[in-house]
């Protein structure tokens, strides 16, 4: 499981490696172009209900991950969540379903080179 810390919050969110390794990514795009956007997730052991925050440059943001090598990410679904963030509603996250919605983005007619999250 990977961790975000995000401002002065004690309580980390706490998120599979790969799943993080996209959030990363947009989040990195994002807040370097500064973008502030809205990140909800639901779906976790931890939490029930859903959970928000507001991402914004000026607020300090550190990802831990527990893997050493990055994840391999897919191209299509990091474009699918990059699409969301940039919606009025933010980045919504399902930690139970997100996998299937990977899967679903897969195109075996079109079979795209995995993204690394750096």
């Amino acid at each position: 499981m990977a961790t975000l810390f995000y401002g002065s919050d004690h309580a980390p969110i706490s998120l599979p490696d790969r799943l993080m390794g996209y959030i990363k990514v947009i989040a990195s795009t994002k807040l370097r172009r500064g973008e502030s956007f809205t990140l909800t997730w639901t779906g976790t052991d931890d939490e029930a209900g859903r959970s928000t925050i507001w991402l914004q440059p000026a607020i300090p943001l550190r990802f831990v991950f527990e893997s050493v090598e990055p994840e391999q990410l897919v191209g299509e679904y990091l474009r699918t969540l990059a699409d969301q963030a940039n919606a009025a509603s933010g980045l919504v996250i399902n930690a139970r379903t997100w996998e299937a919605a990977e899967d679903a983005a897969r195109t075996p007619a079109r079979p795209g080179r995995p993204v690394r999250a750096a």
